[in-house]
């Protein structure tokens, strides 16, 4: 048996409230970690057999949301193209693809718990997401290359391979469609995008993710965000389907636009 809860209040909610929450009806909240959330108490990086900085586990955040402008340096601004800012001034809330139950694309980051995971021989990796569609990403860890030509074939979170620079994990991806938005005021992006991401574990409670985005048919040059993700030991991915009871995505009026104040210094247009 499960239960819907709608978030509703400001742009946070009313990205969420295109997406519905199926709940368990008797489900009891995990413990609270050490600052008195869910999230876990700072300690020292836990390490791999092998020494790597350990990944895995349950994660909340790492990735933009509402607005990709959040993660970027202070007084810096997103260097758009022409058609960028036309392509992003354009774009309706309706029309957000994770408000209609798509998947969020690479580097969004739905605001639901995801999770890392590896092969036993470490070939692969992967993150498992709560949100949308249940969806994953699959990252190549065994030192293969990105397809060339037509057998790069673009998909919503493109060709990924990761390789490990002393402690943080480097996912180089390509191969994209050009339909996800990178937020919700609908940063754009085109098949040509090129990311690279860095996972830096800092101690057992956050993980930092420094994202470099290349595009240059939305963006004058490359530009680069960082965002941070929690870990949070104490809970397991619950099912989530999205199409199951949206009702709320023909409900959004208006352009994609912020309505919550901006961090100071953070971006700008």
């Amino acid at each position: 048996m499960s239960m819907t809860t709608l978030l509703t209040g400001t742009l946070a909610a009313a990205v969420l409230a295109t997406l519905s929450l199926p709940l368990p009806a008797q489900q009891t909240p995990p413990p609270a970690g050490g600052d008195g959330t869910r999230n876990a108490a700072p300690g020292p990086v836990p390490r791999t057999a092998e020494g790597h900085a350990d990944l895995l586990g349950i994660w909340m955040g790492g990735g933009p949301t509402s607005d990709i402008e959040d993660g970027l340096p202070a007084g810096e601004s997103i260097p758009y193209t022409a058609l960028g800012k036309k392509t992003k001034d354009s774009r309706m809330a309706k029309d957000d693809p994770e408000a209609n139950c798509l998947p969020a694309g690479v580097p969004r980051i739905a605001p639901y718990p995801w999770r890392i995971l590896t092969t036993p021989n470490g070939s692969h990796m992967y993150f498992l997401f709560e949100g949308n569609i249940h969806s994953y990403r699959q990252i190549f860890m065994d030192g293969r290359k990105h397809p060339d030509g037509d057998a790069l074939n673009p998909t919503w979170y493109g060709h990924s391979t990761g390789r490990w620079d002393g402690d943080t994990l480097v996912i180089d991806t390509v191969g994209f469609n050009d339909r996800s938005w990178f937020d919700f005021v609908g940063n754009p992006h085109s098949d040509q995008l090129h990311v690279i991401e860095r996972y830096t574990r800092k101690d057992t409670a956050t993980m930092v993710n420094e994202i470099t985005i290349d595009d240059p048919v939305m963006y004058t040059r490359p530009w680069k965000v960082s965002f941070t993700a929690r870990a949070r030991p104490n809970e397991e991915l619950m099912e989530y389907i999205c199409q199951e009871n949206e009702k709320d995505s023909h409900r959004l009026e208006g352009p994609a636009i912020r309505d919550i104040p901006r961090r100071p210094g953070r971006g700008g247009r």
